[in-house]
């Protein structure tokens, strides 16, 4: 019998990665739904079939049968469009065809007092009527960075945003009384629901539902597993995925796996007392800027796993699930080398990328033939 060499058995668990990853990449055929966005963040979908597109700049566009409108959706509020500030989701109510309603988050006020806010306004045709302000983050920054803006739909029609801690004011998010880091949870109509976790403390904001985040990027509903996955941004290393818990703190800046962008330490911890740990951590950052959970035919073997689009590493990771633990990761995407800014899982169990540049994309990932 031959003998292979060390080194040889050292590289295998790097091939086999490899080799899963390629197997992957034939999975999956890419098209091109529409071009010609300008830096996209959202994407939603309509019970009618059209999509919804947010532009960071503040532009709302409606994708009818794979064609891009002419015209933006008109009646939208005035957003701060700076740096990483702008238009962030529009996200449908869960009944949309009664109601009308949309939910958009974004980037509220000036250079010297910005924050997120959420407000609603019912679709009619090709603009948002009846517009009202549901929530504004307090307190305002001074700096146009780490704004959160993801929103999910909770069973009860409970509507919950994440926030970030404003990159200067990171000491915040450990401060209940703040809404900076942290993912808040509001009514349909901006109420505060009675059962919120901090509702009666002095030292807290009623709204807020955890804390101790640096900056959410992805939150998804998990129907099945009856949990609110969720992701972050860290600084040089540290993004997290977790299982949001009412009440709970995440640790944002006494635990983290990250260190500062000048090489300086954060924190000697990576988990603390009384601190929910990380179900993932990626060290180096990914980057993970959109989150959802695959349910569907099409790609029937990705059932119930979570599918995050990156920005720096430029890739599509399934995050393999067993129940509610995390037990692989493939990446998918690569080969296209552009920076992905949100996935969503279609009506017909399709998947849809956006692509984050001046001259974004909107993909469909679809079954290889």
């Amino acid at each position: 019998m031959r003998i292979l060499p060390r080194s040889f058995i050292a590289l295998l668990p790097w091939l086999l990665v490899l080799l899963a990853t390629a197997a992957s990449a034939r999975d999956y055929q890419i098209d091109t739904v529409t071009d010609g966005l300008n830096w996209p963040w959202s994407l939603a979908f309509l019970p009618d079939g059209r999509m919804l597109v947010t532009e960071r700049g503040g532009d709302l566009h409606i994708i009818d049968n794979g064609r891009l409108q002419d015209a933006p959706v008109a009646g939208l509020p005035k957003v701060y469009a700076n740096s990483q500030g702008g238009l962030f989701e529009a996200l449908p109510h869960p009944d949309h065809a009664t109601n009308g309603w949309v939910y958009l988050s974004y980037a509220h006020g000036t250079p010297e007092a910005n924050t997120t806010r959420v407000s609603r306004a019912r679709l009619d045709g090709n603009r948002l009527v009846d517009l009202e302000v549901l929530f504004t983050a307090r307190p305002t920054k001074d700096t146009p960075v780490h704004y959160g803006g993801r929103m999910a739909w909770l069973p009860d029609g409970s509507l919950v945003l994440g926030l970030g801690d404003g990159f200067d004011f990171r000491e915040s998010a450990q401060q209940p009384d703040s809404h900076l880091g942290s993912i808040v949870r509001i009514g349909a109509d901006g109420s505060v629901p009675a059962d919120n976790p901090l509702v009666g403390r002095a030292d807290a904001r009623p709204k807020t539902w955890s804390y101790g985040h640096r900056n959410v990027q992805g939150l998804a509903w998990d129907d099945r597993r009856g949990v609110l996955w969720q992701h972050e941004h860290g600084p040089r290393g540290g993004d997290e995925i977790n299982v949001i818990e009412a009440g709970a703190n995440y640790g944002w800046p006494v635990a983290t796996h990250g260190i500062d962008y000048s090489g300086a330490s954060i924190s000697p911890y990576t988990e603390r007392p009384g601190m929910v740990d990380p179900r993932l951590v990626w060290t180096p950052s990914i980057a993970p800027a959109g989150l959802a959970i695959y349910r569907g035919e099409p790609f029937a073997d990705w059932d119930g796993d979570l599918l995050v689009s990156a920005l720096a590493a430029r890739q599509l990771r399934r995050v393999e699930l067993d129940g509610e633990e995390i037990v692989g990761q493939h990446l998918m995407l690569e080969e296209l080398g552009e920076r992905l800014r949100d996935v969503r899982v279609g009506p017909d169990g399709l998947v849809y990328v956006l692509t984050d540049a001046a001259e974004g994309r909107l993909l469909r990932l679809s079954p290889a033939p």
